[in-house]
């Protein structure tokens, strides 16, 4: 069974095509500016097209939103193009993870639910690198223990740009040193070893206070720019969150 599953975010709007469990092809569009379910329906019949996806093979369609002005468009769009109504799934959706909070955001319940089925048997952390930074813990019953939210990188990237006068706009890489001598390698080491520490802080604190070693997984835009830095994140995975909102609404 062949389903497409949209994440809609706050930056960006991943896209997912599942072939049973497993996502084969993925593609991601900007958030912003905001468009009409036309103008959706048009870019996302071209992505459909670059990628060889016929609307008719395709036999369900998954859709998780923090953006709610955004989720009405796109599921018109959606249901134009498959002539069809899309799943949509939240925190409210069934599963075997206990939210424990009716203001917990859909992707980050997707995360706690993705992490479940898939890495079983154990604690763990999910660490999203998106507009914000958020560290999702799970126990190995499916109970929710707790969640971190903090500024997204990119997010502190942008205030940090646009509100000094002589700061350039820089590729979040890993610099040539943690000292830098240049305005680029500084601000590079501050966005990438700042963040790192406090990753690594939240992960040396969570295991304190649930007295385990967590299992830690990253997702996100740029979770695979800290993964090689540190051995306390054990696995980095950009579909993270869609295999969650495919697992919350493969059953309905």
């Amino acid at each position: 069974m062949k389903s497409i599953v949209i994440n809609i975010g706050n930056t960006n709007i991943r896209f997912g095509l599942f072939d049973g469990d497993n996502c084969d092809i993925s593609w991601i569009i900007n958030t912003k500016p905001y468009r009409t379910s036309d103008e959706l329906q048009m870019q996302f019949m071209m992505m459909y097209q670059a990628h060889k996806i016929e609307a008719a093979d395709i036999d369900r369609i998954i859709i998780g939103s923090v953006v709610p002005q955004l989720t009405y468009d796109i599921t018109r769009a959606i249901q134009k193009m498959h002539n069809r109504q899309p799943i949509l799934v939240d925190r409210k959706t069934a599963s075997p993870v206990q939210p424990k909070s009716e203001q917990m955001g859909t992707d980050i319940y997707a995360n706690l639910v993705a992490a479940h089925y898939i890495y079983p048997g154990k604690k763990k952390i999910i660490f999203d690198f998106g507009t914000a930074l958020t560290a999702s813990c799970l126990n190995e019953h499916g109970e929710t223990i707790g969640v971190i939210i903090a500024p997204g990188i990119i997010t502190s990237l942008n205030s940090l740009i646009h509100d000094t006068a002589q700061l350039p706009e820089i590729e979040l890489t890993k610099p040539k040193s943690v000292l830098g001598l240049d305005t680029v390698t500084c601000m590079q080491s501050g966005m990438v070893y700042g963040y790192l520490g406090m990753v690594e802080g939240f992960i040396e604190r969570i295991n304190a206070e649930v007295q385990d070693e967590c299992f830690v997984i990253a997702t996100g835009g740029v979770s695979h720019v800290y993964k090689p830095l540190t051995d306390k994140i054990h696995v980095a995975d950009r579909l993270h969150t869609l295999k969650g909102l495919y697992y919350l609404g493969k059953d309905l």
